[in-house]
């Protein structure tokens, strides 16, 4: 590894993490609403029928089993997610979007994406974006 690459590494990993914080705590303060929820409602809102099964969805929001089954326990508390059984499947369930959850994505949205803006995305040029997205999109390939 070059010292550029480790340069870049830890730029990388800094970035994320303030980018993160800053994402958290503006939905927290504009909505009261955990960032880790809001990557609930995406996955669900963005699955097949609005719905991932449960392994599936702790696999795409990067939570233990146990950490999503607990968190979606909290939001079909709140009424932004139901869960069903899978057909075929006794001990398999679907964590499914709710209405309100849609309409919690259509509320929250426009926030989220001017935060974005703010925190990262406006600092990129259209041009840093192709080589970036080609970049990560690079890196995600290798690690499947």
């Amino acid at each position: 590894m070059t010292n550029t690459h480790l340069q870049m590494w830890r730029s990388f990993l800094e970035t994320h993490s303030t980018v993160v914080k800053y994402l958290e705590r503006r939905m927290e303060e504009q909505h009261g609403l955990p960032l880790s929820w809001w990557d609930v409602l995406i996955q669900l809102a963005d699955g097949p029928e609005a719905r991932l099964r449960m392994g599936e969805l702790a696999e795409s929001v990067l939570l233990t089993r146990s950490g999503i089954t607990r968190l979606v326990d909290r939001m079909i508390a709140e009424g932004l997610v139901d869960r069903e059984p899978c057909p075929g499947d006794r001990r398999g369930y679907y964590a499914v979007i709710t209405q309100k959850g849609r309409d919690a994505i259509e509320r929250i949205g426009p926030d989220h994406s001017k935060d974005a803006w703010e925190v990262f995305l406006g600092h990129i040029t259209e041009e840093e974006a192709v080589l970036i997205g080609t970049v990560f999109n690079r890196v995600l390939a290798a690690g499947k």
